[in-house]
């Protein structure tokens, strides 16, 4: 499937362009607020520990609620999850505006609002991320996920400078100020954002039916495990340089909080440049070439951090790392929203911020404790070695080239007539299908099985099996479960256009004279009836 070579080709498409400006205005406000938070630790408090924990309290609330966080943006309007996020920022970030004026914060107090506000990026991200993909086509995909980092980089190669510089000048109640007026603009482009809801004629699912659903779809698809193992690690290993940075500007290169903001901005430069080279690397270089090429930059940046003296020898190191940032991260996003059809690519990208995100968060208190224990060059240098283990775990998980699947919807599946009248909650619901297989044909036969169970499993199926028949040793029978009848429809439902070449191929290794039969049972014991059986009664799939 070819994709397009302009990372800019996104923005014709006008809702994703305006929202993307507004963004870049979020994001300034955002990276202000985040150097005003670091700075005034380090005026609070004299631990490095504490320090770094600004980051941890930031990353944490990711980890731990985007996989809700998904499931709602997979269930609900994602334009009002968004506006329900924006507004609670807005509010905690003018809260802590006014604490911060009238020097109300403590350490653990300013730890609590940054907590805060790392929950609104939690319930915001998922429903972002997923609506990308309702903003542009396909073909556009992968240059709207590179020009997100690239937006966002923007703003890092100039608002951590400004940010410094406002701290400086004002302190850091200006810096939360400013991030509290910047929410106005994403607030207006979602509310004119109008988009159209997907069609459904089945009931939503509730949160822990979704969550688990977002879990086991992940856990039957092998490209997406490599991908949120790579980003653990990346994670884990890369967040030391951002998390000890206001160390190392006081005490490796003896600078202050302007200078700290140079260099923050020097990672938004490399981030920028990284995003540019994107698409070049891409088309040179595997996935797996880009991953390792990222880890091992950062490798290089944190020992020149851990070494030098200098802040300009310092800022270019910080270059080189923050283009390595948007190599990787950018790739385990596309890789991840192309992988992932569109009913649960919003559980997909939150599992995958949620193990990431959770490296990051534990990565930060991990080179923040080491930073305290032995010093913050030496816990640069220890995250150098971890970064290089990076690379040598792609021998064995090496990441996936981008998806070509169509995941677009089959929508083949057409609800049966049936003869007995149930409900929506009758069940369970026992499906057997019936091949014929030729004793030549067996092998293929069983490989196909093999994938059809993955396939089964991933989109709901439960206790799936496949049997022979001891007496007709040709006719093979596969069956599996659903606990509801509508949890069959949304089974059937959720089968998509690359799932069809299985079909085909099962479909032309059976010998019988018309198609595999298929047989919908419902499951009853010998005991008195349950009440969700009625006769003549209409089935509501709404209720």
């Amino acid at each position: 499937m070819p994709y397009t070579s302009s990372t800019l080709a996104p923005l014709r498409h006008e809702t994703y362009r305006r929202i993307w400006f507004a963004s870049l205005a979020s994001n300034f406000g955002g990276l202000i607020q985040a150097v005003g938070a670091a700075w005034m630790m380090t005026t609070i408090t004299a631990s490095d520990n504490m320090v770094a924990l600004v980051q941890t309290s930031t990353a944490l609330p990711i980890m731990l609620f985007s996989l809700a966080s998904g499931a709602l943006a997979d269930s609900f309007d994602r334009r009002r999850v968004m506006l329900i996020a924006q507004y609670f920022m807005f509010a905690v970030s003018a809260v802590l505006s006014i604490s911060a004026y009238f020097g109300w914060l403590s350490p653990w107090l300013l730890l609590f609002f940054t907590f805060l506000i790392g929950c609104g990026t939690a319930l915001n991200n998922p429903s972002w991320q997923a609506s990308v993909g309702d903003m542009v086509p396909r073909v556009d995909l992968p240059g709207a996920v590179t020009l997100n980092s690239v937006g966002f980089n923007i703003t890092r190669s100039v608002g951590p400078a400004i940010g410094g510089a406002i701290v400086a000048a004002a302190g850091a109640a200006a810096a939360f100020a400013v991030n509290t007026l910047s929410y106005f603009a994403l607030i207006y482009a979602l509310w004119r954002w109008k988009p159209t809801p997907p069609a459904s004629t089945l009931p939503r699912e509730t949160l822990g039916s979704a969550v688990f659903a977002g879990l086991r779809y992940v856990s039957m698809s092998p490209n997406l495990q490599k991908v949120l193992l790579r980003g653990l690690v990346f994670g884990i290993s890369a967040s030391s340089i951002l998390a000890l940075l206001p160390i190392v500007a006081i005490n490796l290169v003896v600078g202050g909080p302007l200078t700290y903001g140079l260099m923050l901005g020097s990672f938004g430069i490399g981030a920028i440049g990284g995003a540019i080279l994107n698409d070049r690397l891409r088309e040179r270089f595997s996935s797996e070439a880009i991953v390792r090429i990222s880890f091992t930059g950062f490798a290089l940046s944190a020992v020149i951090a851990a070494s030098s003296p200098i802040a300009a020898l310092t800022c270019a190191g910080l270059v080189i790392a923050g283009a390595c940032w948007v190599l990787a991260l950018s790739l385990f996003n596309t890789i991840v929203q192309l992988s992932t059809p569109r009913w649960v690519v919003g559980r997909a990208l939150s599992l995958y911020q949620t193990v990431t995100f959770g490296g990051i968060a534990g990565g930060s208190w991990l080179w923040g404790a080491a930073a305290d224990r032995y010093g913050v060059a030496n816990a640069l240098l220890i995250s150098a070695f971890v970064m290089l283990f990076g690379i040598v775990i792609g021998l064995r998980f090496a990441m996936p080239a981008f998806a070509s699947l169509n995941l677009d919807p089959l929508n083949r599946f057409i609800e049966p007539a049936l003869g007995l009248d149930i409900t929506p909650r009758s069940g369970p619901i026992v499906v057997q299908i019936d091949y014929e297989i030729a004793d030549a044909d067996i092998a293929d036969f069983l490989a196909l099985m093999g994938e059809r169970r993955r396939i089964r499993i991933r989109d709901g199926a439960r206790n799936w099996a496949l049997m022979r028949d001891l007496e007709k040793p040709g006719r093979w029978t596969e069956t599996y479960h659903a606990p509801t009848w509508v949890e069959y429809i949304r089974h059937n439902q959720r089968r998509t256009q690359a799932d069809a070449e299985n079909i085909e191929q099962l479909r032309a290794l059976h010998r019988g004279e018309e198609l595999p039969q298929v047989h919908r049972l419902i499951e009853r014991q010998a005991i008195p009836p349950n009440d969700d059986v009625f006769y003549k009664a209409p089935i509501d799939l709404h209720h």
